[in-house]
C-alpha cells in the first residue's frame, strides 16, 4: 500500500470521527433542550392548574335603599253596583225595550212578560175575596139579630155565642182573602222587568217569546236558567287588587294608586283606598284590597283588566343586596365576603322585606363589606379567591354599589290625605 493511500484513509477516518462527534453533541443538545422544555411546560401547567383551582369571584357592595318605591300589580275593575235581573213570574216575554249599552234610570221598564196563568189566579183571588166579604156581612147581620134576641126565651146564650164566633171567623176569612189578593197583585207588578238603579244595561239574554220561569230567569232549550238582563252602575268603579303578604304593611286608608287600562294606554286614572279584606288567602298569601275610581265619563268598563301602579317614599337608610348574593345553608341565610387577603368569610345576615330583585338586609352587613355576587355553592370559609371584573351588562361593577332605579322597589304608600268613603254608599 502506498503512502498516498494511507494519508487518504487517515483523513477520511478523521472526518468521520468529527461528524460523529458533531452528531453526538447535537443529539445531546436536543435531548437536554427537550428535557428543559418539558420541565418548563410542566412548571407552566402546574402554575396554570394551581391558578385555575382558585375560584374567580365578582364583587359588589351593599347599596342603600331606593328613595322612591313602586309596585305594579294586576287589578280587576268591577262596577259600583251590578245586578243580574231574573223573572219573578212564569210566562213568556211579550216585549223588551232596552238593549245592551242602553242608559237606564231607576224604574225604567226593560221588558214585559205575558202571564195568563197568573192573571187567572189574580182574578180568582179577587172573586174569593168578594165571596168572603159577602159571607162576613151575612155573618155580621145574623150575629146582630141573635144578639138582639139575647135574654129572651127565643134563643139560648150558647146560640148567641156561636153566631158571634161565626162572624169573627168570617172576618178572618176576609183578611186571608185580602192578603191573597195583595200577593197576586204584587206578582202582577213583576210582569214588568224594571231597572233597580241608574246605570247601563250590560247584557240582555231575553228575546220576544222566550219562556221565563219564576225566580229562574230565561229557560234555555237545555233547561238551564240565566238572567234576563244585567244592569251596572258605572258612575264609580271598584278595583280589586291582590297585594302579596310581604307588602301588606302599605295598606292604609290613605293608600292611592295610578290605574292604566289597555284600551286607554295614554290615560292615567287616580284611585283611592276603599276597603281591605284584612285576611290573607291561604293558597296565594295575598290580601284582597279594594280601590275606587271616578268614572263620570264612562271610560272604564266593568270586568276590565287594569294595571295598578303604587308609589311610595323609600328608605335610603336601609341596606339592600341582589337576591343572587344570598346563600341559604344549614347555618341560615349567609353572604360570602372577601377580606383583605382575598379569602372568603361567610357571614350570617338577617333579611327583611323582599323588594323584587333586591332584598333588604336588617343585620350582619356593613356598607363597606365586599360581597361576592352570585356565589357558588362550593365556596368554603377561608378559601382563597381571585377577584375579576364584572361582565358589562350582566353584573354590577366590582366594588360599586348596585344601581337601583327609583322605581325598583315593589311596595306602595299613600300620596295624599283624602278621606275614604263608606264601602257601599253611592257617591
Amino acid at each position: 500500500m502506498s503512502g498516498v493511500e494511507q494519508v487518504s484513509r487517515r483523513g477520511a477516518s478523521g472526518r468521520g470521527r468529527l461528524l460523529a462527534g458533531v452528531g453526538a453533541v447535537i443529539g445531546l443538545v436536543v435531548v437536554v433542550g427537550g428535557i428543559i422544555q418539558r420541565q418548563a411546560h410542566f412548571s407552566t401547567l402546574r402554575q396554570q392548574t394551581a391558578d385555575a383551582a382558585i375560584p374567580r369571584v365578582q364583587l359588589i357592595a351593599p347599596s342603600h335603599g331606593p328613595s322612591t318605591r313602586t309596585l305594579d300589580l294586576p287589578g280587576n275593575i268591577a262596577a259600583w253596583y251590578q245586578a243580574p235581573i231574573y223573572a219573578q213570574v212564569s210566562g213568556y216575554v211579550h216585549m223588551w225595550y232596552k238593549d245592551i249599552g242602553a242608559r237606564v234610570k231607576t224604574g225604567d221598564v226593560l221588558a214585559t212578560i205575558d202571564t195568563p196563568g197568573l192573571d187567572a189566579q189574580y182574578a180568582a183571588s179577587k172573586a174569593n175575596f168578594d165571596v168572603a166579604m159577602a159571607r162576613y156581612k151575612l155573618a155580621q147581620i145574623t150575629a146582630h139579630r141573635w144578639k138582639a134576641l139575647q135574654g129572651t126565651q127565643a134563643v139560648s146564650q150558647q146560640e148567641v155565642d156561636v153566631q158571634a164566633a161565626n162572624a169573627e171567623a168570617e172576618q178572618a176569612q176576609v183578611e186571608a182573602a185580602r192578603h191573597d189578593v195583595s200577593r197576586y197583585a204584587a206578582l202582577i207588578g213583576f210582569k214588568q222587568i224594571v231597572a233597580p238603579f241608574d246605570g247601563v244595561v250590560t247584557s240582555r239574554l231575553a228575546d220576544v217569546g222566550d219562556y221565563v220561569n219564576a225566580g229562574g230567569g230565561d229557560v234555555s232549550s237545555h233547561g238551564t236558567a240565566t238572567e234576563l238582563f244585567s244592569v251596572a252602575d258605572v258612575h264609580r268603579m271598584r278595583i280589586f287588587v291582590a297585594i302579596p303578604q310581604d307588602y301588606a304593611d302599605i295598606i292604609s286608608p290613605k293608600l292611592t294608586a295610578d290605574v292604566t287600562v289597555p284600551q286607554h294606554p295614554d290615560r292615567v286614572f287616580k284611585a283611592s283606598f276603599l276597603a281591605t279584606a284584612s285576611a290573607f288567602n291561604a293558597s296565594t298569601r295575598t290580601v284582597t284590597t279594594e280601590l275606587t275610581v271616578d268614572n263620570s265619563k264612562g271610560e272604564l268598563w266593568p270586568d276590565s283588566y287594569a294595571t295598578v301602579h303604587f308609589r311610595a317614599p323609600g328608605d335610603p337608610g336601609m341596606l339592600i343586596l341582589p337576591e343572587g348574593a344570598l346563600i341559604f345553608r344549614a347555618q341560615g341565610m349567609q353572604v360570602a365576603l372577601v377580606d383583605d387577603n382575598n379569602r372568603i368569610r361567610l357571614h350570617n345576615v338577617t333579611v327583611g322585606t323582599n323588594l323584587g330583585t333586591m332584598v333588604q338586609i336588617l343585620g350582619g352587613l356593613k356598607p363597606t363589606d365586599r360581597v361576592v355576587n352570585n356565589p357558588s355553592a362550593g365556596l368554603l370559609d377561608g378559601q382563597e379567591v381571585r377577584i375579576v371584573d364584572s361582565t358589562p351588562g350582566y353584573n354590577v361593577p366590582s366594588g360599586a354599589a348596585p344601581a337601583v332605579a327609583h322605581d325598583a322597589d315593589t311596595r306602595a304608600m299613600p300620596i295624599d290625605n283624602a278621606g275614604t268613603e263608606e264601602a257601599g254608599a253611592r257617591q
